[in-house]
């Protein structure tokens, strides 16, 4: 069966076994009681078994590879359940007087006969099924009696797409001493050519059982452009004080500390909300971009907007759109060059519209489209992400999120910041980015425009 066909049966099943609980739930809390009035929860029953649905896919229930043991499972899909009992209380109290005759107790004993069906049927899909899982390499740098342990228990679970392609010497110069096996395993090579050995031996994750210069050896694997791996530790002490244990592999704790994605959930509200205000915005703002078309047609005549091409995500590129803030044919003498701290070519209107940031209003349109957010990396041009990306070690990583209107870098830098500064930034906000973090960075998008600080 292929990953794709088991979501799908993944839905159908947590769909019929939602439905049933709540059936079974109802049917016990009427023993002994005189007749009820199904009318509330045929009314609710879809909502109940989407806010199930929904529950479940947020915590990657659907995901073949997230749930490959039977602890997992119990732990995400339990998880799944309470959060869609509690979507399922919410329901039937804004529902009205219809939804509110509902009975209070059905959605708790609901929950635990839900938990028992969907916990069942996935465990023992998990022994009698079979899913093309999607492989995942492993390189496991340690050489100890921890890394062959580990090593050993993947290989056991080598159904569900896990294979270790060999050890790697916790050290960072070869040493003569170093084995061509231990217990069983190939020892490729040592730590400081991690990156070389991922992209040779095809890697996607990396596991490090011994202490070693831990920050160089992520360093490396992150900013390698020709490796895309998961980095997981197992975490000393200090670890687990700053950080979570993501995983349990046998009785070895993991802690992710590269994270290549936002939780689905993030993602698809933040385009949601991109959508929306970007259209309720683009309303909004009307009359000012028509005042500042006629202040740019009457200082400096047309164009009003300027179109030109950048890099979006995936480095795919697209017409970014910009009121005119420069002279006509700005770059025609010079050619492509950067932004500068009180730039010549800048307009007597254009230096107003940038410092208030109302330049970039027509950018709604490239937000409506889907090819960009209203928080990310500033979108650049390609000409100049060719050359930063062979100077700046790292520089591809911010192509693999929407460029933004606003985002990290504007606000706590300057216009003309350095492209290898505002790029710190960038990764900060990709690696940690979360809706608390937004609204920090819209208001102070909005402090930037009424102060003008930041905008030169």
């Amino acid at each position: 069966m292929s990953r794709n066909r088991f979501a799908a049966l993944s839905v159908v099943l947590d769909a019929a076994f939602v439905f049933a609980s709540y059936v079974l739930a109802l049917l016990v809390w009427l023993r002994g009681l005189p007749a009820y009035n199904f009318n509330a929860f045929i009314t609710l029953s879809p909502f109940i078994v989407l806010a199930y649905l929904a529950a479940g896919w947020a915590y990657g229930v659907y995901d073949p590879e997230r749930a490959d043991t039977e602890w997992t499972v119990v732990r995400l899909t339990s998880a799944a359940a309470f959060l869609g009992t509690v979507l399922t209380l919410a329901l039937a109290y804004l529902g009205g007087p219809l939804t509110r005759a509902l009975p209070r107790s059905t959605p708790f004993i609901a929950f635990f006969m839900a938990t028992a069906l969907l916990v069942g049927w996935r465990i023992v899909f998990l022994r009698v099924g079979n899913v093309r899982w999607p492989e995942q390499r492993v390189l496991i740098v340690g050489t100890g009696s921890v890394s062959v342990e580990l090593a050993a228990e993947l290989q056991r679970r080598s159904k569900w797409g896990w294979k270790v392609t060999g050890l790697i010497d916790p050290s960072t110069d070869p040493a003569p001493s170093t084995p061509e096996q231990v217990g069983g395993y190939p020892v490729l090579g040592h730590a400081g050519d991690i990156a070389r050995l991922a992209h040779e031996h095809n890697a996607n994750r990396v596991i490090v059982v011994s202490p070693v210069a831990l920050r160089e050896l992520v360093e490396s694997l992150v900013l390698a452009d020709d490796v895309r791996v998961r980095v997981d530790v197992v975490p000393e002490l200090y670890e687990i004080f700053i950080g979570t244990v993501d995983a349990i592999i046998g009785d070895v704790p993991l802690m992710q500390i590269t994270r290549s994605s936002v939780p689905r959930y993030y993602a698809a509200a933040k385009r949601v909300i991109d959508l929306v205000a970007s259209v309720l915005l683009a309303i909004l703002v009307s009359p000012v971009l028509l005042l500042a078309a006629l202040a740019i047609i009457v200082t400096d005549g047309l164009p009003v907007v300027y179109s030109q091409e950048r890099s979006g995500r995936n480095l795919k590129p697209f017409k970014v759109h910009k009121l005119r803030t420069m002279v006509k044919d700005a770059e025609k003498l010079t050619g492509a060059v950067l932004a500068e701290e009180d730039d010549p070519r800048v307009t007597a209107v254009g230096r107003v519209l940038r410092q208030t940031r109302i330049d970039e209003l027509p950018q709604l349109l490239n937000i409506i489209k889907g090819e960009m957010s209203f928080i990310g990396p500033r979108p650049e041009r390609p000409i100049f992400v060719e050359q930063f990306c062979q100077e700046i070690p790292g520089y591809r990583e911010r192509f693999n999120v929407k460029p933004g209107a606003t985002g990290l870098a504007q606000v706590s830098g300057g216009y003309a910041t350095d492209a290898e500064r505002k790029l710190k930034y960038d990764l900060i906000y990709m690696y940690h980015q979360n809706l608390a973090m937004d609204v920090q960075i819209v208001a102070e998008t909005l402090r930037v425009v009424l102060t003008g600080r930041g905008a030169r």
